[in-house]
């Protein structure tokens, strides 16, 4: 079954989304770096990785189904930059195996939770209609929800523990998410190929 193609009405969504994510992008690094967490500094790449996101479907927009398509292939590249960064950055951990300080890692996750949630439920009424673009915007926001809650639970572990692991770990679960969406969205990209070559 063929995917409808993108709504216009889409386009101020992602714009708004992407603006939101830029905005928290800018915050959220400065926490990360200032506390020295590692999960943080991943979550903050994957605000401006969302951010870049919502901006190329901004532009895609209107694209015949195989332009959407070679799009997607670029977006499911995009979302393994971030997990890449984190690997990074853990392993640059090692060398300074320093615990996070708890509570702005906890209260940045919260604030983070919900600039994710408001933009998962601008874009869930759209993930269904524009193929691999939509749902790769979909996808990045709702994982970045999943991805707060670890960090949360990172600092309440590491308030109770003053171990580097919490942060550490949820890093890790970070880099493992995007990954697995970047499959996704990868398979919907081949799917909108394969359709656009039966439509010709």
């Amino acid at each position: 079954m063929t995917r409808a193609p993108a709504s216009p009405a889409l386009r101020p969504v992602v714009a708004r989304v992407a603006g939101l994510n830029l905005g928290f992008f800018g915050i959220e690094i400065a926490v990360a770096l200032a506390i020295g967490s590692v999960a943080l500094i991943a979550d903050s790449l994957d605000f401006l990785e969302d951010a870049a996101i919502n901006l190329l479907i901004f532009a895609g927009i209107g694209w015949s189904m195989r332009n959407r398509a070679r799009l997607g292939m670029v977006l499911a590249g995009i979302l393994v930059v971030p997990g890449l960064a984190a690997a990074y950055a853990a392993y640059e951990k090692f060398s300074d195996l320093t615990p996070p300080a708890p509570l702005p890692l906890t209260l940045t996750g919260l604030a983070a939770l919900a600039v994710n949630l408001a933009c998962a439920t601008m874009l869930s009424r759209h993930r269904d209609g524009g193929g691999s673009l939509t749902r790769a915007a979909y996808l990045s926001a709702r994982n970045d929800a999943y991805a707060n809650l670890a960090i949360i639970a990172a600092g309440l572990i590491t308030a109770a523990t003053l171990s580097p692991w919490p942060d550490l770990v949820a890093a890790a679960g970070i880099a493992i998410l995007n990954a697995d969406s970047a499959g996704d969205i990868l398979r919907a990209a081949r799917a909108e190929w394969r359709a656009a070559d039966t439509t010709v």
